[in-house]
């Protein structure tokens, strides 16, 4: 690593330390920070925006470890969509909730094999709704993120996602749009808005 990398990691870990005073010690907030940079960090095709990404992601992790342990309140419910990769239909699905129910429910997406940048006909067949995901990015499903959630939707992940007791759990049987046309990406797009639907209708949201 170079040294302004090493420098930029250590400006997030002071910033961190310093939002979640109180919650966590400068050796956790380091802990996660590291975890972040070692699973983003492999399949990072542009390296420039990295540390932004490890930022982001630490402090997903440390929020929905104080989520799961109780020490942060959680005003509205917590969706968690997992795919395989978390390139597609997981993006796509918590961006399309977050649309529709914006301030009504927290959503957070991950892969059980997290690869390294999103489906573009994803962010093409969502950019056509007014949706933006430009900045989303694939990221590891965690036990933390798991705990932290109140519904977890899986489409394609098989067994790679433990069941913890307490969820609501949902498999969802959505095409992949890994390799699929743009029209092929629209249905999907609409398949998931359709379910969102109906699951956001189920929660009151």
């Amino acid at each position: 690593m170079t040294d302004t990398a090493s420098d930029t990691y250590l400006v997030s870990v002071d910033d961190l330390t310093y939002a979640f005073d109180g919650t966590f010690d400068r050796t956790q907030i380091e802990q996660a920070v590291t975890e972040a940079r070692l699973a983003l960090e492999p399949n990072a095709e542009i390296t420039t925006y990295l540390p932004i990404l490890v930022r982001r992601y630490a402090t997903e992790l440390l929020t929905a470890q104080a989520q799961a342990a109780g020490r942060f309140p959680k005003p509205v419910p917590e969706l968690l969509f997992v795919c395989v990769h978390n390139a597609g239909r997981s993006q796509m699905a918590a961006a399309i909730a977050e649309h529709l129910a914006p301030g009504r429910l927290h959503v957070r997406s991950a892969g059980s094999d997290p690869t390294g940048e999103i489906n573009p006909q994803a962010v093409a067949v969502l950019a056509e709704r007014g949706i933006d995901l430009t900045t989303a990015y694939p990221k590891p499903l965690t036990d933390s993120v798991l705990h932290a959630a109140d519904v977890v939707v899986t489409m394609g992940c098989g067994d790679a996602c433990p069941i913890f007791p307490g969820k609501q759990y949902l498999d969802w049987d959505v095409a992949d749009p890994d390799g699929a046309g743009l029209d092929d990406v629209r249905d999907i797009r609409d398949d998931l808005q359709a379910r969102i639907t109906g699951l956001l209708s189920d929660l009151n949201l």
